[in-house]
């Protein structure tokens, strides 16, 4: 079988496959629990199955993103997409978001979506899968044990929102 095909996944009752379109309202709710799992302020997420649909499904998928089932039912969710290293010349992946319910955690979940993703990048020939924990999240612990190095003298920064429009404002057009 190769990665991410039509065909799934299955390791110790989890079932990982890749969303489809029909999955959009899915993936809203988990996206949904996922922030409050995080702390945000309520009516942070913007997300619309529209825009699931949209930047998914469509014409030039924006992301691509993974469901972990067991008996079933939808237990986890990774939402990824592809980056690139100048250093390294080559692409690798990064994770969005990578949720577990809180009743499936230590059932495998994680560890299988993250697994089909290392397999994807792989396949595609990715020097390296990111991605961002939060410094509290006790995930932090699961992902070192995986093998996933935390970037110590990295620090993330962000521009959003009227800092993208002041400084897109002194663009030369």
């Amino acid at each position: 079988m190769t990665p991410h095909d039509a065909a799934a996944s299955v390791a110790a009752g989890v079932l990982v496959r890749p969303a489809t379109p029909a999955d959009a309202a899915t993936i809203v709710g988990l996206v949904r629990e996922l922030a409050e799992f995080e702390r945000a302020p309520e009516g942070s997420v913007k997300l619309t199955e529209a825009d699931i649909r949209r930047d998914g499904f469509g014409p030039a998928p924006r992301f691509e993103a993974l469901l972990a089932e067991i008996d079933g039912a939808v237990e986890g969710l990774a939402v990824f997409l592809p980056n690139w290293s100048t250093w390294e010349g080559r692409a690798g992946l990064y994770v969005e978001d990578l949720y577990v319910r809180p009743r499936a955690r230590r059932r495998g979940v994680g560890r299988r979506l993250l697994a089909e993703i290392a397999a994807l990048a792989a396949a595609r020939g990715c020097v390296r899968v990111d991605l961002n924990v939060l410094d509290w999240n006790p995930a932090r612990a699961f992902y070192e044990r995986l093998g996933v190095g935390e970037m110590r003298d990295w620090r993330p920064y962000r521009l959003t929102g009227d800092a993208i429009a002041r400084l897109a404002a002194e663009a030369k057009r």
